[in-house]
Order: structure tokens, then C-alpha cells, then sequence
């Protein structure tokens, strides 16, 4: 019946698609306005490029390297704000190209700065291309019209629009699902920045304030690599590949953007530049982008020198289907990566809900291979952005802890540790809302919005958004992958395989201090209660192993947190509850509707496991 009622509403929904003679006149909108608006403002071959030292590694590692012996050179960004004025600083330095592939792109004060930046490169000359996944991206018809008509040399492209439309709408969106399920859940979650086809910043960070710690709500700790090197041409290879896919569609063959760019002609105004929320936090940053000495003192002085770095990506066509591994690169080198674990594994991901493929290889290495120490770090219910994913997490403790033999640590919503200087020192500025304008504000649609849970204590939330794996201390993987059931089957991944013990090892201790005692949470068993506890284990095994009505409250494992004065100590050590307090399944989560929301998807939600 949905699927009926579904179908007759995407005429209306969709409504008509562009035909030839509406693509036609709205690129010859597009041409005039360029023509309009274009200004050459550089006539020297380097498209008058800022100098950047960073730029300079890109050819440093190319004159070290041979086909048989390459070098890159790589920088861990950790810091919000440091990753930003890297960014800013290669768009400044480009002189032919520059790649952006993205999952969302938000209409805030880090988007907007990209965009005016980028847009700056192209009237200088630079050839710049956008591919940012269309479901989370932009929102807005006009902004998007105005963009193309400001440069000939800066291409837009939406990856996979549902119905063919640069913006979605709650009952589209909800529509989508019903009738094109497969279709809307193939998400282009890959992410990179690339500099003249020489220097890659490649990780988990999109578009929008709270991935570089400028959000006054909620802001992530995440993890990014630049990478110099022969790696590079991996990185232009898959986006050519990328952009070349049909799923990549310009903006005048959208039917809404085509609309208004015929309605609005070419004499509507290209791009303005944005009112910004915090101006004086933008111009920090620009500064800091410009200034050698403080890329020299916060960027250059953290290079590694390795030899061998792999950048895979999957492929656009890809499916669950096991007989087109092929199409799965990033995902099946991740799985083999992880296979290979013989001592340590230590994974960072935001949502710990492994694929059904992801659980057998866990389970596997933990029953042939029973010295393996697994660490994992992930988001607390009251960090996470996503209650529906951790509630299903949340049935499968003991599978994780006791078949999996897992060591799990979940990020306070407010590390105390030194991990909150990954954030950036202004994350805790509340940005003046009255100073943007009603368009410089994120659109995604409201029915897939994330919506965290109340807490009890007040802040900036940190939440945890990196993917990232070191094998043995000698191995590790940053990328988009959250070795989840949505990124082994259904989104395109990316991300960089270093084999160089000195990175693994800066990236595995990054890891490490968000299980830290003041930055997280452990999961440990819960404690006994006298002649309920074994009917009580009973019961939640029963509840757990039920696809529905999983209502049992008890799970095998709570949360622990460390008593002062003691030592940190794992959960399988002798005297970890003498040293360690139970806090509860949820701390520092207010009582609302939202935990009660939560209890539901454990109970209910084991269905949607694969698309969350």
C-alpha cells in the first residue's frame, strides 16, 4: 500500500524532467552570465598562485620518488582549524586545478568560506571542480544558480539526485524510501581535496561548522590526512571517475536549478560574498592560512616521511553483491587490512555496528587469534549524533564484548582531556546568530536531520566522527569508512593505507587518548545482583536474541568510569572494580523522550541495522 500511495505521488514529487531545449537554454543563460561576470584578474601562467610551502611538498615527493621507491610526505590534521587554513592555503597556491569531492556541504560559515575561496581560485584561472553528494548538500536553488553563472572555470556537480532536483523535502525524501530504496541509499560519502593533481587532504571532515569546531552546539573530533606524494594520481584518477559517472549531474540538468536559471536569465547576479556569523573568527583563519611562519609552526613541523601510501575509493557502481568485489576497492582492502591484525587492532569509528561480514571477521580473529587486543573507540549515547544507530549498538553489547572479544571506550560528551584541543580553542565561542543573514544556515531536510539526545551537563558537545584503524602499530587507514553495514554496502568509501610505523603509531596514540579516563567512558559487566543477576543475564539474552520486543533493561554491559586516585586499568584486570564506579547504561543523558526513543530501537529497530 505505501509503496502505491508512493508511486502516485513522485509525478507531483518529481515533477517533469529537463528536456534537451531546457538544458540548452539554460547553459546559454549560464554562458552569457560568465561572460558577464568574468573579470580575468591574472594573465601569468601560474594563475598568479600564492607561494605555499605545503604546495612544495607535492613536488618534493615527486622529485624523491621513483617507480620502484615512492615518498610522500604526510601531516596528520586533527585540529579543526588547522585543517581549515591548510585547505585555505592550497586553494591560495593552486595554479591549474582543484578537486573537491564531498558528503555534505552546509550553508554556514566553513561552507561558505570554501565557497568564496574556490571561487576566487576560478577567476584567477583555476580550473575547479565540485562533486558533493546531493541529498545533504547546498539546499538552496538559487545560491547554486548563482554559483554557476559566476565562472566559467568553476564546475558544480550533485552526486545521485533522487528525483533529479538539487533539493529534497521531507515527504520527497520519505517518498524516496518507499519507492527508490536502493536508489537513495547509494550515497557518495567519499571525501577529498585535491591541489593540482600533486597534494590530497583526505578524511572525514565535510563542509559545515561543526567538522572544524565552529559550531556553538555540537562540534566532532575527527581525523584527516594531507598527503603529498605519487598517491596523488590514485586520488585524480578516482575523482575523473567520479565526475565522468552519469550519477554526477551538472546543475542545468536539475530540474529546479534549471528553472530558475531560465526564469532569473543571465542578467540575475552570480555569487555575493556571505554575511558572515563570527567575521572576526573567519579573518583569524584567513590570516593564519596566509602566514608562513604559522604553517611552518603548526603544519610543516608535524611532516612524516614514508615511503609506500595507497589511496583507494570504491567505485560508483557499487552493490552488495559479492561477485563485483571489484567495485568494493576501499571496502575490501579496509576488510583485508583488518584480517591481517596479529597483535593489536585499534579502531576509531563514530557508530560501533558492524556489517554482518564485519561481525564474522571480528568474531574469526578473536577465536583463532586469542593474544589479539581489540580497542575500540566510539561515541557515548550522550555524544553521538545518531541515538537510532547507538540504540541497535547498544542490543549487541555482549555479542561485541564477549564473541568479539571487543575493549570498548565511549567519548564523554565533554572530554576533559587533551582531546578537546583537537576541537579548536574557539569551539566554545557562542557565535552571534543575528549576525547572518536568513540564507547562511544549514538545509538538510528536517526528516533526516541529526537530532543528538538532551545531557545534563552544559557546553559544546564534543562527538567523535573519525574512521580511522592501525593494524599492529605498524599499519593505518584514515578515510570515510565506518565499517558499518551503510559503508560495506551501500556508500561509495575512501581513504589512505599507510605502511609506516612511525604514522601508524602517531595515529594509534591519537586514538588512545579518547579512550583515555577524562575523555571516555568503558564498557565493562555489570555487576551482580544476589539471585537476580543470573535470571536477569537470562532474561537479556533471550530479549537480545529477539529481532522485536528486545524491552529487557539490563544489559550485560553498563558503563565505568575511573575512581580518582587510581590507575587506568582494562576491564578484564583483576582489580578493575575496585578502581572503577558503574555510572549507569546512559550517563550524563537526561531523562526524556529520547531515551525512552532509544529503548524502542532496541527493540524494534534490528531491521534497519543494514541502512543505519
Amino acid at each position: 500500500m505505501l509503496r502505491v500511495a508512493a508511486s502516485l505521488l513522485l509525478p507531483a514529487l518529481a515533477g517533469c524532467a529537463v528536456s534537451r531545449a531546457e538544458v540548452r537554454q539554460a547553459n546559454h543563460v549560464v554562458s552569457g552570465a560568465q561572460q558577464r561576470n568574468a573579470s580575468p584578474q591574472c594573465d601569468r601562467a601560474d594563475h598568479c598562485a600564492a607561494p605555499s610551502a605545503l604546495l612544495d611538498l607535492g613536488r618534493e615527493a615527486a622529485a624523491a620518488s621513483t617507480p620502484q621507491a615512492p615518498r610522500h610526505r604526510l601531516i596528520l590534521l586533527e585540529n579543526g582549524e588547522h585543517a581549515l587554513a591548510a585547505r585555505l592555503n592550497l586553494i591560495a597556491a593552486a595554479r591549474h586545478s582543484i578537486d573537491v569531492q564531498t558528503y555534505i556541504w552546509a550553508r554556514d560559515d566553513v561552507g561558505n568560506l570554501m565557497l568564496e575561496e574556490l571561487l576566487k581560485a576560478a577567476r584567477r584561472g583555476v580550473q575547479v571542480r565540485i562533486l558533493a553528494d546531493q541529498l545533504f548538500s547546498f539546499e538552496n536553488v538559487d545560491m547554486l544558480a548563482a554559483l554557476a553563472r559566476s565562472s566559467p572555470d568553476l564546475q558544480i556537480r550533485l552526486y545521485n539526485p533522487t528525483f533529479n532536483e538539487a533539493t529534497t523535502q521531507p515527504l520527497q525524501f520519505a517518498a524516496g524510501i518507499v519507492c527508490c530504496f536502493f536508489k537513495i541509499n547509494q550515497r557518495m560519502h567519499d571525501k577529498l581535496m585535491l591541489v593540482d593533481g600533486q597534494v590530497g587532504i583526505v578524511g572525514g571532515r565535510n563542509y559545515q561548522d561543526r567538522y572544524f569546531g565552529w559550531d556553538p552546539d555540537m562540534d566532532y573530533v575527527d581525523r584527516e590526512v594531507l598527503v603529498a606524494g605519487p598517491a596523488a594520481r590514485q586520488m585524480q584518477a578516482s575523482f575523473d571517475v567520479f565526475w565522468a559517472q552519469p550519477r554526477a549531474v551538472p546543475l542545468t540538468r536539475l530540474t529546479d536549478v534549471n528553472r530558475a536559471l531560465r526564469k532569473d536569465g543571465a542578467d540575475a547576479p552570480g555569487w555575493a560574498p556571505p554575511a558572515w556569523v563570527d567575521p572576526e573568527r573567519v579573518t583569524l583563519v584567513e590570516g593564519d592560512a596566509a602566514n608562513a611562519q604559522w604553517i611552518s609552526a603548526h603544519l610543516l613541523a608535524h611532516v612524516f616521511d614514508v615511503g609506500r601510501v595507497d589511496y583507494y575509493s570504491d567505485l560508483p557502481q557499487k552493490t552488495a553483491d559479492p561477485a563485483r568485489r571489484a567495485d568494493k576497492t576501499m571496502t575490501t582492502h579496509l576488510t583485508d587490512m583488518v584480517g591481517d591484525a596479529q597483535h593489536t587492532l585499534v579502531m576509531q569509528t563514530p557508530y560501533l555496528l558492524f556489517s554482518d561480514k564485519a561481525f564474522d571477521l571480528l568474531q574469526r580473529l578473536h577465536r583463532t587469534r586469542p593474544g589479539l587486543r581489540i580497542v575500540v573507540s566510539t561515541n557515548s549515547l550522550a555524544a553521538t549524533d545518531d541515538f537510532a544507530v547507538y540504540a541497535l549498538s547498544y542490543k549487541h553489547r555482549k555479542r561485541y564484548i564477549k564473541r568479539l572479544g571487543l575493549e570498548i571506550y565511549e567519548l564523554k560528551p565533554h572530554p576533559a582531556g587533551a582531546l578537546g584541543a583537537l576541537t579548536t580553542a574557539t569551539a566554545g565561542l557562542q557565535a552571534d546568530s543575528t549576525a547572518a543573514d536568513a540564507g547562511n544556515t544549514t538545509t538538510t531536510p528536517a526528516a533526516v536531520k541529526p537530532q543528538p539526545v538532551p545531557i545534563t551537563t552544559p557546553g559544546v558537545r564534543i562527538a567523535l566522527h573519525a574512521k580511522s584503524y592501525v593494524i599492529d602499530g605498524r599499519i593505518a587507514m584514515i578515510g570515510s569508512h565506518n565499517f558499518d553495514p551503510r559503508s560495506d554496502h551501500y556508500n561509495t568509501e575512501n581513504g589512505v593505507i599507510v605502511d609506516d610505523p612511525a604514522f601508524a603509531i602517531a595515529v594509534q596514540d591519537s586514538i588512545l587518548r579518547a579512550t583515555a579516563p577524562d575523555n571516555a567512558w568503558v564498557l565493562a559487566r555489570r555487576p551482580s545482583v544476589p539471585l537476580f543477576g543470573p535470571v536477569s543475564r537470562v532474561l537479556g539474552d533471550i530479549s537480545a536474541a529477539l529481532p522485536i520486543f528486545d524491552f529487557w533493561p539490563f544489559r550485560y554491559a553498563t558503563d565505568w568510569e575511573k575512581k580518582p586516585g587510581c590507575p587506568p586499568l582494562r576491564p578484564t584486570d583483576p582489580k578493575f572494580r575496585q578502581c572503577y564506579e558503574n555510572v549507569g547504561d546512559f550517563p550524563e543523558v537526561e531523562l526524556s523522550t529520547k531515551a525512552i526513543y532509544t529503548r524502542i530501537f532496541t527493540a524494534f529497530g534490528v531491521g534497519l541495522s543494514g541502512i543505519m
